[in-house]
């Protein structure tokens, strides 16, 4: 039976979306072991690979230039990428030092730069090109359920 190729990945956020994943795993995860192949999912596995995903689900916005780097890839590496919760949808809240004033903004500045911050915190959408999105904080459970419905039917995986 052909499963849906997925990739989970979370940025600069508090992980919100993936804790309600992981719950409605505990719920569906009879069905979804015959439907989904995890191929990219850090906190499920330790062998992990971006490539060939049909759908990669992304929370968390991009606050730094290697994750900049690595949403790029994911792009190169899926068919379909869907913003995932506030912070990939939007930026916030994860974006707050978007909006200090000068002086904070100089005051942080040497942690910025050591850890190779971006200027701007920023929405997944102002780096790639996003397909779909389910915002929330967290995210909608019923919304993301209905979504990947769609994905199961787009990618012919069942019968839905």
């Amino acid at each position: 039976m052909k499963k849906l190729k997925i990739g989970w990945f979370s940025f600069t956020c508090c992980e919100d979306s993936t804790i309600i994943f992981i719950e409605l795993m505990n719920e569906h995860f009879k069905d979804w072991e015959k439907l989904i192949e995890f191929k990219y999912f850090r906190t499920l596995k330790n062998n992990n690979y971006m490539t060939d995903l049909d759908v990669a689900f992304v929370e968390g916005a991009i606050a730094n230039y290697k994750e900049e780097e690595i949403v790029k890839e994911i792009r190169k590496n899926c068919k379909k990428l869907v913003a995932v919760g506030n912070c990939a949808c939007v930026g916030s809240p994860s974006n707050q030092r978007n909006s200090f004033d000068q002086e904070t903004k100089q005051e942080i500045q040497f942690i910025l730069d050591r850890f190779g911050h971006r200027e701007k915190v920023s929405p997944v959408s102002e780096i790639v090109k996003v397909d779909d999105s389910i915002p929330g904080c967290p995210m909608s459970e019923q919304l993301f359920l209905e979504k990947l419905e769609q994905y199961f039917r787009e990618f012919g995986v069942k019968n839905a």
